[in-house]
């Protein structure tokens, strides 16, 4: 594919971007390589339309920026163990993603992004939203980039994905390895991207429980008011799925969340996580 042929179009002005002109089951060069980081790493997170992937061309794109972290909580594809499946199936009520997070941040070393990829899906509903964590950063006042500057957070896989919680799921097949939740990792409230080194708030409600050296009661009233505040529609994005449908996000500057509207019906998803580095 000609680079000439290429289009990136913001999606709104905060987050997002759609790519036009890339077929991604034909190996990419390092120069769509390289536009893809660049505008991943502006825009929070990429879309892709139309794309007809094998789970061998899934793997092969995403090898392309990054080693695969293979998810220890998720169903994986049948024989693909690098793809987890996001599954709801119609006598399913809740389902997974389904509040403002962003994966992987209670690792030691948080992953780098997510490529999911549509495979079935309802009539209408199985939105995705996200938002732009620089732009949640940005429009802090300097009284609190300043007052954040010198915190850590205390984040935990425990309460999401431990024995004691999620037993729909656990249940029902679409989670495993209750005994392996077992992670807990302490980042930087406000992080410089790896990549490009803009500032982006680093809490989110899936996995943050506290600020490092604090208590539960003394961090609750901040970090609700950190998570309104980074929730406020301006600094979001809406994604209609269609089928073939790829987004691929940047877990250090983005949440997301799925919108669970679809009651019923069928969705299923193919997932597969990049690592990334240590954030500071």
């Amino acid at each position: 594919m000609r680079a000439n042929a290429i289009r990136v179009e913001p999606v709104v002005g905060a987050v997002g971007a759609e790519i036009h002109g890339l077929d991604l089951a034909v190996p990419i060069g390092e120069a769509e390589v390289a536009m893809i980081r660049e505008t991943l790493f502006d825009r929070g997170v990429v879309f892709f339309r139309d794309q007809t992937l094998t789970p061998e061309q899934h793997i092969a794109f995403a090898t392309r920026f990054a080693p695969i972290n293979v998810n220890r909580f998720f169903r994986h594809a049948e024989g693909y163990p690098e793809i987890a499946e996001v599954r709801k199936e119609p006598g399913q009520t809740k389902n997974i993603g389904g509040g403002w997070h962003t994966d992987h941040s209670y690792d030691q070393v948080p992953a780098m992004g997510s490529i999911l990829l549509a495979r079935e899906l309802p009539p209408t509903g199985g939105d995705t939203l996200f938002a732009s964590m620089y732009a949640a950063y940005d429009a802090l006042s300097d009284g609190l980039k300043a007052t954040l500057a010198g915190l850590r957070a205390v984040h935990s896989s425990r309460h999401v994905f431990g024995a004691s919680v999620q037993r729909e799921q656990q249940q029902d097949g679409r989670l495993r390895n209750a005994d392996l939740a077992v992670q807990d990792a302490a980042h930087p409230v406000v992080i410089r991207h790896p990549g490009n080194g803009r500032q982006a708030l680093y809490v989110n409600p899936g996995f943050t429980l506290r600020f490092e050296g604090w208590t539960d009661e003394e961090s609750r009233p901040l970090l609700d008011y950190l998570y309104r505040h980074a929730a406020r529609p301006e600094f979001q994005c809406r994604f209609r799925w269609q089928e073939g449908s790829i987004a691929f996000w940047d877990n250090r500057a983005t949440w997301h969340y799925a919108a669970n509207d679809y009651q019923g019906e069928r969705r299923l998803m193919h997932r597969i996580t990049l690592e990334g580095e240590a954030l500071s």
